[in-house]
């Protein structure tokens, strides 16, 4: 069965203009899967369109001898009956930053390009350089909770979780009826210690589950190490493990080069490639002053639950870990980057060390309590005078309340 995925419909509108689609997002999250099911819809629908796997060595040696060759596999088509080609693995191409151009710059009346790349393909600059304004970029994340629960066909429950954040939200979630709220909440405990892969969502068995992820982890390191050329690959796992102790603190980048003897630049290597493999976030400190917001310490996320509790190999409920904070933090994270731009989730810290966990879109402002009762509204007061055109409210795991100046969501329902 296939599953419809939350960028989908972007993905149908944009199939009629001339912009090169451009799907993207971490190894095995889908992409193959989206490629295909838009070309069955196509088919179905009688429009002129073809689908070519780039992991045909083939066709591989077709294209980089010349874009043109793509006439070779596949018909040429008249003006007046313009074709979609899906192009699935772009990235195994020699140069396939100039095979799109050249096709958009020559072709866009007849030709519509729908490819799918992995990391080593969006890393490469020539990628931003040369297609700039002949590209739409969709990100293909993890699965979403509101995927997870598709997925695992709970239907019934997406009927009380809005797909979008709104701060009017907040009364239809905190009536959700117990009836299903408790089978909610076990599919929320399952989605925060599994995360969303979509082999891992459909995996039967909570074993099975933790072997996909370790295969997950393994794998796509080691393709994002070779594909990207870095040098010392073991320092790279050791780096994972670093960052992943450091869910939701400040990244010192001296210090990490310190700790595992590399050069800055090395470091800084690394961490770019996490980023552009969609394995962690670096999330902006926000200030009014954008200079003092690029040069502060970022703090770091992981863009799946199920590879941050893999890497601590710690799979248990957040009722019984020690790590309730950064876990509850980090998963905060992961609901908000479903709905916004990474660049959209900023937090806020002062010298004095005065912190809000999250400002979301410079208008939200939200504090991570697994315990929302320790949350003292007087030490945000610094905040809400500098920033009065932003709320500041409470994120627990699962509990929504209103108290006086402020409410309480649950996780689940950000």
């Amino acid at each position: 069965m296939i599953y419809e995925r939350g960028i989908s419909s972007a993905l149908r509108v944009n199939l009629d203009n001339d912009y090169i689609l451009v799907i993207i997002g971490a190894r095995q999250t889908g992409k193959t899967t989206l490629l295909r099911m838009l070309f069955n819809e196509l088919e179905e629908a009688k429009k002129k369109c073809f689908y070519i796997n780039l992991e045909r060595l083939d066709f591989v040696s077709l294209l980089d001898n010349a874009p043109e060759n793509l006439f070779k596999i596949i018909p040429h088509v008249p003006k007046k009956n313009k074709s979609t080609v899906f192009i699935d693995e772009i990235q195994y191409l020699k140069n396939p930053t100039n095979f799109l151009k050249y096709f958009y710059d020559e072709y866009k009346d007849i030709i519509k390009l729908v490819i799918s790349g992995s990391s080593a393909f969006y890393i490469d600059q020539k990628f931003r350089d040369s297609l700039a304004g002949r590209k739409r970029i969709f990100n293909l994340h993890t699965l979403s909770f509101r995927e997870f629960l598709l997925f695992r066909q709970k239907e019934v429950l997406l009927n009380y979780l809005p797909d979008r954040f709104d701060e009017g939200n907040f009364d239809m979630l905190s009536a959700m009826p117990e009836l299903y709220k408790n089978d909610l909440m076990k599919m929320f405990s399952e989605y925060s210690c599994y995360g969303g892969y979509p082999r891992v969502v459909l995996a039967e068995s909570l074993e099975e589950k933790r072997m996909i992820i370790e295969d997950l982890v393994s794998s796509n390191a080691k393709k994002d190490i070779l594909e990207s050329k870095l040098r010392y690959p073991e320092r790279y796992f050791d780096l994972f493990k670093i960052l992943v102790s450091q869910t939701g603190g400040l990244l010192n980048r001296n210090e990490l080069a310190k700790t595992l003897q590399l050069s800055a630049q090395a470091v800084e290597n690394y961490l770019y490639v996490m980023q552009k493999s969609f394995q962690i976030a670096l999330v902006r400190s926000f200030h009014a002053n954008i200079r003092k917001e690029i040069i502060k310490m970022p703090k770091v996320y992981f863009f799946d639950m199920g590879v941050r509790n893999y890497l601590l190999n710690d799979f248990k409920d957040i009722s019984l870990r020690s790590d309730k904070g950064p876990f509850l933090e980090n998963l905060v994270f992961k609901q908000f980057l479903d709905k916004f731009p990474v660049d959209n989730i900023q937090f806020w810290r002062t010298q004095d060390k005065n912190e809000l966990d999250f400002v979301v879109k410079s208008r939200y402002g939200f504090e991570v309590k697994f315990n929302p009762r320790v949350f003292l509204p007087s030490r945000y007061q610094n905040f809400m005078s500098k920033n009065p055109g932003i709320s500041v409210n409470v994120i627990s795991y699962d509990v929504f309340n209103s108290v006086p100046g402020y409410k309480v969501w649950g996780a689940w329902g950000i």
